[in-house]
């Protein structure tokens, strides 16, 4: 029965959730791993989320911020420097998900700041979230990870994470809002490091001695394997559930509205209503949207190089 502790230096959401999933993947039965990473500006979404339904992908290429899907459920959540997250990873003999709730709680107390579980994977001061947790089980090893807003750009997070509910319908999985809040708004001086150091000395007085966790070069690229699969299209956008997409625009040549179905990250039908006096419009850019990956600038690409003036205008203004 080992203790082990593993911190990243490395601000890509892609590799620190790949590393959660090889942990998860490797874990011995009997083991224990605590594992630290902050994540550069990112947006990451639950498995079973829909990423244009939870946040606002335009702002986010705009900005540089990362999309990354994890493999536990779930709501979205913003990551910055500011956020601290800590992952348990448990062999089926040392899954504990009391102890590790109450373990956290315990730390950020013995920082001076009153908290309390509310019973939604949340953990709050004072009524407001600080902390959201999500699990994920394989073949009986299990993580237990969350995060915890200590200096988070909470502006950005509400320009990341709103979404306008005309534009598009899910059929997928939600995230349910709460008001937020910093744990420095409860104690400027608090960093990240005293927050790791209260959480690594709770999880010694729970478990006793532990061992910082060293990756053989064979292992470290065994990683790299699971980073590749993180950072493509098909993991973060392909794994969409069926949803709708409504666009609306009034033109010289009359009013269209393409109503797209999605599925995974490409066009799976497309209905267009006009009322332009061309009775081949709708049947033309139908045809056309088909099978067209769902990315702005592929759909716009599409339309601006289609054989008819009105898919150029339209393609001009088409935003997701």
């Amino acid at each position: 029965m080992r203790n082990f502790l593993f911190v990243s230096d490395d601000g890509s959401a892609f590799r620190n959730l790949a590393t959660d999933e090889w942990f998860l993947d490797h874990v011995s039965p009997e083991d224990l791993i605590l594992y630290f990473y902050q994540n550069d500006n990112a947006v990451i979404v639950g498995k079973n989320q829909n990423p244009w339904i939870e946040c606002d992908l335009s702002a986010m290429k705009e900005d540089g911020v990362q999309l990354a899907r994890r493999v536990s459920g779930g709501g979205a959540v913003y990551h910055d420097g500011g956020n601290l997250n800590f992952s348990f990873i448990a062999g089926r003999d040392r899954y504990d998900k009391d102890k590790f709730l109450s373990l956290v709680l315990r730390a950020v107390q013995s920082l001076g700041i009153p908290c309390e579980y509310s019973g939604r994977n949340d953990m709050l001061v004072n009524g407001k979230k600080f902390s959201g947790h999500a699990v994920c089980d394989r073949r009986g090893n299990k993580i237990y990870h969350g995060t915890l807003l200590l200096s988070s750009d909470l502006e950005r997070l509400t320009r990341y994470l709103t979404v306008d509910p005309a534009k598009i319908r899910s059929k997928g999985i939600d995230s349910v809002r709460s008001r937020v809040c910093n744990l420095t708004e409860f104690r400027e001086d608090l960093t990240a490091k005293d927050v790791k150091y209260a959480l690594c000395r709770a999880f010694e007085e729970e478990y006793g001695y532990f061992a910082d966790f060293q990756l053989s070069p064979a292992e470290r690229s065994e990683l790299e394997t699971y980073v590749a699969r993180f950072e493509s299209d098909e993991w973060n956008l392909g794994k969409t559930p069926v949803f709708d997409f409504s666009f609306r625009h009034r033109f010289s040549f009359g009013g269209v509205e393409l109503c797209l179905t999605l599925r995974g990250a490409a066009v799976e039908r497309a209905q267009v209503f006009t009322d332009a006096m061309d009775p081949s419009l709708a049947c033309r850019l139908e045809g056309l949207l088909v099978g067209l990956p769902f990315r702005e600038e592929a759909i716009r690409a599409a339309l601006a190089e289609a054989p008819f003036e009105e898919a150029h205008l339209i393609g001009e203004e088409f935003r997701i």
